[in-house]
């Protein structure tokens, strides 16, 4: 009785702290990538956060509404996702559209908090922010819908996560996404790449599957 009240309790530790290694090690390198953000900006140059790090800080995102800001890092390859959210493209402070990943159950759950007129703030390496308001929020099916990034406007910035929030599958084929605009860009559109009657943003196979194989995003 005493050995198999030993082997629950050992049993049941043991996976309470491997539920909070991945939260914790969220919030632990957040502060190290906060200190290597600053030396990013102060010598305006690439600085990695460990010496064995694959990546490194590319821009700050803030959810003034919400409270909450986080260091992004370049790519979402290897295990930086587990370390914060990842630029899959655009950034440097340039007018092109961003889009940025992260996981649900860590970083990016606060991004079911946020609604339509939100604001969102991105800070590049020169210490400039660039201001959106949250335009939509979507569930995308990753196997009927793409991300065209060419037809994405200039000042776009999406953020994307798996979906559901609360789900235990990793791999499923739901993604969230919230789509948001520069404040005082104008968007232009080309009237013959329009192929629908009404206002659709198409998500590429290519930054999807880039997603999907990070895994628990």
């Amino acid at each position: 009785m005493n050995r198999s009240l030993l082997l629950l309790i050992t049993s049941s530790s043991m996976l309470l702290l491997f539920g909070l290694w991945v939260p914790v090690k969220a919030v632990v390198a957040q502060e190290l990538l906060e200190i290597a953000w600053a030396e990013s900006q102060a010598r305006q140059t690439e600085s990695r956060p460990w010496p064995w790090a694959d990546t490194w800080p590319v821009a700050k995102l803030s959810m003034p509404e919400l409270g909450s800001s986080m260091i992004v890092l370049a790519g979402v390859h290897g295990e930086s996702l587990a370390f914060g959210p990842g630029q899959v493209m655009g950034g440097g402070g340039q007018p092109d559209a961003v889009v940025i990943a992260g996981h649900r159950d860590t970083h990016f759950r606060p991004l079911k908090q946020l609604e339509p007129g939100n604001e969102l703030r991105l800070q590049s390496r020169d210490g400039r922010w660039k201001e959106y308001r949250v335009k939509t929020t979507r569930v995308v099916d990753s196997r009927t819908e793409l991300i065209d990034t060419h037809k994405l406007p200039a000042g776009t910035l999406l953020l994307v996560t798996c979906y559901p929030f609360d789900s235990m599958d990793a791999g499923g084929p739901l993604r969230y996404v919230v789509e948001a605009r520069a404040e005082g860009v104008a968007r232009v559109v080309d009237v013959e790449s329009v192929e629908s009657d009404h206002d659709q943003v198409l998500y590429s196979q290519a930054i999807l599957d880039e997603i999907d194989t990070v895994a628990g995003l």
